[in-house]
């Protein structure tokens, strides 16, 4: 019988690699492709957390309306990206009214409408800028960093808050989260910024352009500190919808460590805000 802890290690081992190979080896239909499968098995997680909150929506309908924003990237001839997106994002939630309206009895139509365009915006949207931050010049790189900074932030939170964690940071939401390991995941994310950075200039000094980090190095840390900020918020969100609905994990999916939407929570405000971030900075 496997512990807890071997099923983490076995899990990781498998997916880190898996990832990884993705985001270096895959072409962006792939990773669209990738991206649109997590979000769809996320959704359909939530809509399970929001059942137990009383409300019914669609699953199909909401999972529909997910993938449609990932299909959105390759019908959308004209558009950036980005418009496309919020351009089907506006119609798909639209849609989404209309379908409840008729669809779910008029006791429930508040709910039912709110969890579907919710779940569309909460793992829909957000997880939709992943692609767009692979299609940028150095975007293989940008994903590195992202899942890096983390998954570092991540692992030392737990090792951290596990050694000398004594104050709580929001009991409520989170009773194992403190702020000894907010600290501990705010260093992990710094060192894998600087240690990307590093390996990124010593790349190119051996004339490779795998890894790619324009800009000095303090930029990327900055920005390492405002993910790994996003990326601790979107862990507590999740935890708060969770106790909400009166669950433990949003799903049993992923060996060791719940749901789906229990592995990515973090990526879900990471996401975008580092692709937000990268556009504040190139337009300034």
């Amino acid at each position: 019988m496997l512990t807890l802890g071997m099923k983490r290690i076995l899990t990781a081992a498998v997916l880190i690699p898996l990832v990884l190979a993705i985001v270096f080896l895959g072409p962006l239909w792939l990773i669209a492709l990738a991206t649109a499968a997590v979000a769809a098995l996320a959704g359909w997680e939530y809509i399970g957390l929001t059942e137990k909150c009383g409300a019914q929506p669609s699953r199909i309908a909401t999972l529909i309306a997910i993938l449609g924003l990932f299909a959105a990237r390759f019908f959308g001839d004209g558009l950036e990206w980005l418009h496309q997106t919020e351009v089907a994002f506006c119609i798909l939630a639209l849609a989404l009214l209309v379908f409840c309206t008729f669809r779910s009895p008029v006791e429930r139509m508040l709910p039912d409408t709110s969890s579907a365009i919710f779940c569309l915006f909460y793992v829909g949207f957000t997880l939709s800028t992943i692609p767009l931050l692979r299609e940028q010049s150095n975007g293989p790189s940008l994903l590195i960093f992202l899942l890096c900074v983390v998954w570092m932030g991540d692992i030392t939170a737990l090792y951290v808050g596990r050694a000398w964690g004594r104050h709580k940071m929001a009991p409520s939401l989170s009773p194992n989260k403190t702020w000894e390991g907010a600290i501990g995941s705010l260093a992990g994310s710094l060192v894998a910024a600087g240690g990307l950075w590093s390996l990124a200039a010593w790349l190119e000094t051996m004339g490779s352009a795998r890894l790619s980090y324009p800009d000095e190095v303090w930029y990327w840390l900055v920005l390492a500190v405002v993910v790994n900020a996003a990326a601790q918020i979107g862990d507590l969100a999740e935890s708060a919808l969770k106790r909400s609905a009166g669950v433990k994990d949003s799903g049993t999916l992923v060996p060791g460590h719940g749901g789906v939407l229990d592995r990515i929570d973090a990526l879900l405000l990471a996401a975008p805000v580092l692709w937000y971030a990268q556009i504040i900075h190139q337009r300034f």
